[in-house]
């Protein structure tokens, strides 16, 4: 089993897989979209982290109209709400432990899960 950032799938099976072309996979690479690993003989390798994110791009674009530029947009906003979840989770750590540790009953900063875009067919 492979972990989910270990970069394993060629892009012919990524192609394959999401039913999309191989050159459609490079336009994304060369958009800064998805960032795919390269083997010493500089062949790409996508991880499943890659996919999901490839997924997602799909998604945007075929599903919302969203053009490239708006998804690299999106995908930036993502990447910032993630961090600043990250640190309000950090936060609300260094909180709990200059209390002694002790939870409170209502929590200053509570945890929410990460966005994900939700598609609502008609």
């Amino acid at each position: 089993m492979h972990g989910y950032d270990e970069p394993v799938y060629l892009i012919s099976v990524v192609a394959k897989v999401l039913t999309i072309h191989p050159q459609t996979l490079r336009q994304y690479e060369r958009e800064g979209l998805v960032t795919p690993s390269r083997t010493d003989g500089k062949m790409r390798l996508y991880s499943q982290r890659d996919i999901d994110r490839i997924k997602m791009i799909l998604r945007l674009t075929r599903d919302l109209g969203v053009n490239l530029a708006g998804v690299d947009v999106v995908m930036q906003l993502k990447e910032k709400l993630d961090e600043y979840e990250n640190t309000i989770e950090e936060l609300r750590i260094q909180i709990e432990e200059l209390k002694g540790g002790h939870r409170s009953k209502n929590p200053l900063v509570k945890r929410k899960n990460s966005y994900e875009i939700i598609l609502f067919g008609e």
